[in-house]
């Protein structure tokens, strides 16, 4: 129902909508320090203004929830439809070829920028379908209400705030992700634990490692240095074993110690299967080392069985679960910090609905202190599941299919959206499933004609759940 003119309509003001997220995306929207009533910082501030502004622009009714979020609403009728979005960004980077971060352009059918895929953009494309509702005067008996955020990148405290203020809507979707729809988003545990021990008098003896760069992403590269080895033999029993651990080793000095290293391939926590795990190589390989038994070793053999190198599942922490609708948990050992009288490591774990407190974090818990570490981690993050089969998720994938002709399928994600803490809602577009648009890198992008049927999608999703 009303698909030609919609699709007229959205054809004819994408222009328009293209002005518009380059505005937004002309914004450095990075979280800055905090300013008495600007929370997020300068940045997200100035967005979200200009965010509020485009909308009142186009004759909505939109209300500033103390800069932390803004709300745009179609009309003033009872609410149905929640659709969240966020201005804030991850900072510009280098490495940019296309353009710089904040100077949009168009070229070859796309939209360079940072923001424009992320998640700008699609803000925009949830608006423009909102106000061709509206110019067409389809009579919609419900309200649909676009949430402008501004802290997502940073930990959601936004949405936190603003859901101490208003009430869920029936159903949510966040134009955050990629078509068709993520109705289910693993658990997560972020793992910290750390431990004290004697310095080591013999030799040979490791005096420091150093591995990762987040908790969050499978570490390339990691360092071990070591006092009272060989060069030339380190190197040699090196090399052995980089095709069985699949990284590269170096050997050379620094500060008077012989410094090995490994290089492996980064990748997300959530997909540790796409990267080598620099820091687990280096690990089962110092545990092959003839080194003086101490406490540092003790707990790096410890380490070494409960994460083993190429274990990507936990199944050393005996939490290896998996489900028919979620899939494998995840398990990736991404930060350590080794002395010579303590060390502190975190690890990041995506958990199916079948993973819980009991068979889980539990387990995980009781195998670190067993083994001598302090686990320092409180709690686990619960998954988020939408039933596919409802009226809502439903009209979603028809709307989809509509639109695209593809078949609309529910996919599960290891990684949190938007959403994940919101009881029915789900991620939802704007990109087709095959397109990297190089979110957080340098020339992200988003494909014009990808937005456009983005727009059209949403619109026709409010008119079949809102008239």
């Amino acid at each position: 129902m009303y698909r030609e003119q919609l699709e007229q309509y959205i054809d004819a003001h994408k222009e328009e909508m293209l002005a518009d997220i380059i505005e937004l995306c002309k914004i450095d929207s990075a979280k800055g320090p905090y300013v008495e009533g600007k929370p997020f910082g300068e940045g997200p501030f100035k967005a979200l203004a200009k965010g509020l502004e485009i909308g009142e622009k186009h004759g909505f009714a939109i209300t500033n929830y103390d800069n932390y979020v803004g709300t745009i609403d179609l009309n003033d009728k009872e609410k149905q439809l929640d659709i969240l979005a966020h201005l804030d960004i991850v900072p510009g980077g280098e490495g940019w070829t296309v353009t710089t971060p904040f100077e949009p352009v168009i070229k070859d059918g796309k939209l360079y920028g940072r923001g424009t895929s992320d998640d700008k953009g699609p803000a925009m494309t949830a608006l423009y379908a909102m106000k061709a509702i509206k110019e067409l005067g389809i009579p919609v008996k419900k309200n649909v209400r676009l949430i402008l955020g501004t802290d997502e990148e940073c930990g959601s405290s936004d949405i936190r705030y603003y859901y101490k203020k208003e009430k869920e809507a029936p159903m949510s979707f966040s134009p955050d992700a990629e078509f068709p729809v993520i109705n289910l988003e693993k658990g997560s545990i972020h793992g910290e634990f750390n431990a004290e021990f004697e310095k080591c008098e013999a030799l040979p003896k490791m005096v420091a490692f150093k591995s990762g760069v987040k908790s969050n992403v499978v570490p390339p590269k990691a360092y071990a240095l070591f006092e009272g080895l060989d060069g030339s033999e380190t190197e040699a029993f090196a090399k052995q074993f980089e095709a069985e651990l699949g990284v590269t080793f170096d050997v050379t000095s620094e500060n008077g110690y012989l410094k090995l290293e490994a290089i492996g391939e980064s990748a997300h926590a959530s997909t540790p299967e796409k990267g080598t795990n620099a820091l687990t190589a280096l690990m089962a390989l110092i545990e092959k080392m003839d080194l003086a038994d101490c406490g540092q070793m003790k707990l790096v053999k410890a380490l070494n069985k409960m994460m083993p190198h190429g274990d990507n599942h936990g199944a050393g922490l005996g939490v290896n679960h998996e489900d028919e609708i979620s899939g494998k948990l995840t398990l990736a050992f991404t930060m350590l910090d080794v002395t010579e009288t303590g060390l502190k490591g975190d690890f990041d774990s995506r958990c199916p609905i079948c993973a819980n407190k009991e068979n889980t974090f539990d387990v995980i818990k009781k195998q670190m202190i067993d083994s001598g570490l302090n686990f320092t981690t409180e709690k686990m993050s619960p998954s988020h599941y939408v039933d596919g089969n409802s009226p809502f998720v439903q009209t979603l994938l028809k709307c989809y299919e509509q639109y695209t002709g593809r078949k609309g399928e529910c996919i599960a994600i290891g990684g949190g959206t938007y959403v994940h803490h919101l009881e029915n809602g789900v991620a939802f577009g704007p990109s087709m499933p095959e397109t990297e648009t190089g979110i957080h890198g340098p020339d992200e992008f988003a494909v014009i004609d990808e937005l456009v049927t983005a727009t059209k999608i949403f619109a026709q999703v409010i008119v079949d759940l809102c008239c």
